[in-house]
């Protein structure tokens, strides 16, 4: 059997189930099977897929069909230009997180802090970029640490980036100039209405603290200006409607230049803050 034959094949049990993008899916899945970069798939696409190829594939669609996402199915996501490990411990990476990332880079800061750091991907990323850095990334997950340190080691950054357990800032010692965060933002009623490839998969405590979604951010507007230096920033990824809310919560504690980001469908997705002088 041939690798266009084999994708043939796999594409329609991808629709049957109900992925919504199943053509691409079924690509990225071959490539990895088949060991080669996802760019280069259409070059190898009239060769004889190999057997134990074939198998790795089939097993890759048939978790798929199930709705695990692709990332964790081949085990990495590429975030900011760079490939960042992906498991069930983690959050997928998503492409609007970017946006927070370009936001950081967007200043100088010499000390940063990423709280729920799951796979360290805002955190690398802005250490990566900024070379002048050091960075603590904290998460109350051990399994998540360990992922994220591992991508730490890969990227090259464990010289810059530590990584500590830690309830929000209960663990975390210093003061920083930037402090990120993508906490859980995910309202309780919202809960019920992910897609499978969500609420089956990704850990449920990274997605949603219940009720109206706001209690990370609470614990992180009421903690972060004791872990502030004067004129430090906040920058906090939320959902498209909690901006109004955040914002209050970041202004009763005394932070200023509040400004709120869009994201590329034009919906609220960051929030800035700066410490008072």
């Amino acid at each position: 059997m041939t690798a266009t034959e084999a994708l043939r094949a796999a594409i329609p049990r991808l629709a049957a189930a109900g992925i919504a993008d199943a053509a691409r899916d079924a690509r990225v899945l071959l490539a990895d099977a088949m060991g080669v970069a996802p760019e280069r798939l259409t070059l190898h696409l009239p060769d004889e897929i190999r057997a134990d190829a074939h198998k790795r594939f089939d097993a890759h669609i048939m978790s798929r069909v199930l709705h695990q996402p692709v990332a964790q199915i081949i085990g990495h996501r590429q975030f900011w230009g760079r490939k960042f490990n992906v498991t069930r411990d983690t959050l997928d990476p998503r492409p609007e997180t970017e946006i927070l990332v370009a936001e950081a880079l967007s200043r100088p800061f010499v000390k940063m802090l990423d709280l729920g750091t799951g796979t360290g991907c805002i955190l690398l990323s802005c250490l990566a970029d900024m070379p002048i850095a050091q960075g603590t990334g904290c998460d109350i997950s051990d399994a998540a640490l360990d992922v994220a340190r591992a991508n730490a080691t890969a990227l090259g950054l464990n010289s810059r980036a530590q990584f500590v357990k830690s309830d929000w800032f209960g663990s975390v010692v210093g003061r920083f100039d930037l402090i990120t965060a993508n906490p859980p933002y995910i309202t309780a009623i919202e809960m019920a209405e992910l897609s499978p490839d969500v609420a089956k998969w990704e850990p449920h405590l990274a997605l949603s603290t219940g009720g109206d979604g706001l209690d990370a951010y609470r614990a992180i507007a009421l903690g972060a200006g004791a872990r502030l230096m004067a004129q430090g920033r906040v920058l906090l990824e939320i959902g498209p409607t909690q901006a109004v809310a955040i914002s209050a919560l970041m202004q009763a504690q005394g932070f200023e230049d509040l400004r709120v980001i869009r994201d590329f469908d034009g919906r609220d997705r960051v929030i800035v803050a700066t410490k008072s002088a």
